[in-house]
C-alpha cells in the first residue's frame, strides 16, 4: 500500500454539487472508494487564484492509502476530475476541480506524465497550509525539509495543528 499526500482545489459552481467549497468536501467522499481509502482531511482554505481566473480558489489536501502506483493513481484522479467536468484549456484558469499529487511515501518518482514531488507545492501557501495541517512531519524527499519546515520557509511561521475541525 501507498500513502499519497494530493491537494484538491476548485473555483467553479457545479450544478449538481454547488459551490467550490461543496465540490471540495463531495470529491473527498469520491475519493474515499473502493480503489482509495481516505486517511486525512485537511480543512479547506480560501485563496486568490493564479494566473488570468479571477475567481477565488477553496482549497484543501488530504491524505490517501492506495494499492495503485503513481501512474495508476494519476489516472484515478484524473478519472474523478472528469465526473466533476473538468474544463480543459488554458492554464490556470478557473475550474470545477482540480486533484494534484503532491507527495507519496514512495519518494520521488517521475515520468513523461508526472512528477512526485510536485514540481510548484513549495512555492505554494494554499497547499502547504492545508497540507501541513494535516502531515506536517512528511517529508519532502528532494530537499529533505518536512512540510512545517517548507511552510516556514515560504512565509512566516504559524502553527499548521490547528485545533479547527476539518471542512
Amino acid at each position: 500500500m501507498h500513502l499519497y499526500a494530493i491537494a484538491l482545489g476548485s473555483n467553479r459552481r457545479h450544478a449538481g454539487v454547488g459551490e467550490p467549497r461543496s465540490i471540495v468536501r463531495a470529491a473527498f467522499a469520491r475519493l474515499d472508494d473502493d480503489t482509495t481509502k481516505l486517511v486525512a482531511v485537511s480543512r479547506i482554505v480560501s485563496s486568490r487564484p493564479i494566473g488570468p481566473s479571477r475567481r477565488r480558489y477553496a482549497n484543501a489536501a488530504g491524505v490517501i492509502e492506495t494499492a495503485l502506483s503513481p501512474p495508476e493513481f494519476l489516472l484515478h484522479l484524473k478519472s474523478i476530475e472528469a465526473e466533476f467536468g473538468v474544463r480543459r484549456g488554458q492554464r490556470w484558469a478557473s475550474r470545477v476541480l482540480d486533484l494534484d499529487i503532491i507527495l507519496w511515501s514512495g519518494g520521488s518518482y517521475t515520468d513523461d506524465r508526472l512528477t512526485i514531488p510536485h514540481i510548484a507545492f513549495r512555492d505554494r501557501d494554499f497547499v502547504l497550509q492545508p497540507l501541513c495541517h494535516i502531515a506536517p512531519g512528511w517529508v519532502d524527499p528532494v530537499t529533505n525539509r518536512s512540510v512545517r519546515q517548507i511552510l516556514g520557509h515560504l512565509r512566516k511561521p504559524r502553527n499548521c495543528m490547528s485545533d479547527e475541525a476539518p471542512i
